[in-house]
């Protein structure tokens, strides 16, 4: 019995060390450290192609610097020791160190609200799905309060997951966040980027009333690709209905992002912008070619000749991204001194950056 198996295994060692050997040589044939250190010296070298050659190629204009400095480095040891996910992170926005690494004034982070689990998969969106993620938790109001009165910005955007497996998609717990920012920094204008509650309308409203100051929802694409670009829930003709309802209930200003048409307008949307979809991983939809900035500066133009009141366009652009922000706060803080001159019987005059009263 031993030397039957002493028989076999003998040549499988043989055959182990023979491959060890030609390993060995293969190494000892190519290129040492040095050689990677410095670079081909072959004036052709060999072209070697890596990965999925059927995507076009990253354009200079759409990459973006490793984000570093004191803000940046602040803002994120807070989201990490109040809890708090934000969507710059989870949907690798290329925007993050631009956004985040501003001074006192200009940084803006986009806080995601009711966990970093959605209940949805659309086809674009890096954020990680599951049909039970975890339960809400009851701090997280008060938390990201805390957390945004900390940084003195005057301007925050919150977003948050889809929940369909809350029976109000999260409403209550979205607004009564949006409440805890106005009680502890009632100077913060406030701009909310919701789900789309499944269409429901009275949590809409609820979300539309609840003190914010921008109600943002997006509808991704056109119709005719929201069905293979979004998840089946998100219906195109839903999200006009949401961004309607908002405005026709109380919303101050709406706001939605990357849609092009007249669908928008008739819904009465204030504020729309478009921007590059960049491929998250290579499990999402491949991008089908990269626009020039050249593209995006003429469908900025075809926006305001629609009548927005703003339009931001550009291949870096996100829904919540600081460049429109500045603009809104001021249209913000118009609206407000228009409203109280008229509750006090004075006339406003706008001359489109101020307000003035005469």
């Amino acid at each position: 019995m031993l030397a039957r198996t002493a028989r076999t295994t003998a040549p499988a060692a043989t055959r182990a060390l023979a491959t060890a050997s030609k390993f060995a040589q293969r190494l000892a044939s190519g290129p040492s450290l040095d050689d990677f250190i410095r670079g081909s010296q072959d004036p052709e070298p060999e072209r070697v192609v890596l990965g999925n050659t059927s995507q076009p190629r990253l354009p200079e204009f759409l990459k973006t610097k490793i984000p570093t400095g004191p803000s940046y480095t602040k803002i994120k040891s807070d989201v990490r020791s109040l809890g708090l996910a934000t969507v710059c992170e989870e949907a690798r926005c290329p925007n993050i160190g631009e956004c985040w690494g501003g001074g006192k004034k200009e940084a803006t982070a986009t806080i995601m609200l009711m966990g970093d689990t959605c209940t949805r998969g659309c086809r674009f969106c890096s954020v990680s799905t599951s049909r039970a993620p975890a339960a809400l938790d009851p701090h997280e109001p008060e938390n990201t309060a805390e957390a945004i009165k900390r940084w003195g910005v005057g301007y925050i955007v919150l977003t948050s997951v889809d929940r369909d497996d809350l029976p109000d998609g999260g409403a209550a717990h979205f607004a009564e966040t949006v409440r805890k920012i106005k009680q502890r920094a009632p100077h913060i204008l406030v701009e909310a980027l919701t789900p789309d509650f499944q269409g429901h309308l009275p949590h809409v409203a609820q979300m539309a009333t609840c003190g914010l100051d921008v109600f943002a929802h997006n509808v991704e694409t056109v119709e005719r690709l929201t069905p293979f670009v979004r998840d089946r829930r998100a219906k195109y003709r839903q999200t006009l209905d949401v961004l309607k309802h908002a405005k026709a209930v109380g919303a101050r200003v709406t706001k939605t992002s990357i849609m092009l048409g007249l669908d928008l307008r008739d819904a009465d949307v204030d504020v729309v912008t478009f921007g590059q979809y960049m491929r998250p991983t290579k499990r999402h939809l491949k991008v089908h070619r990269y626009l020039t900035p050249d593209e995006f500066a003429r469908w900025q133009e075809v926006a305001e000749g629609m009548g927005f009141l703003y339009v931001a366009s550009g291949p870096l652009v996100r829904s919540s991204y600081k460049a429109g922000e500045f603009y809104l706060e001021n249209i913000l803080r118009n609206k407000s001194a228009e409203r109280r001159a008229l509750a006090s019987g004075l006339a406003p005059e706008v001359d489109g950056s101020s307000l003035k009263l005469s």
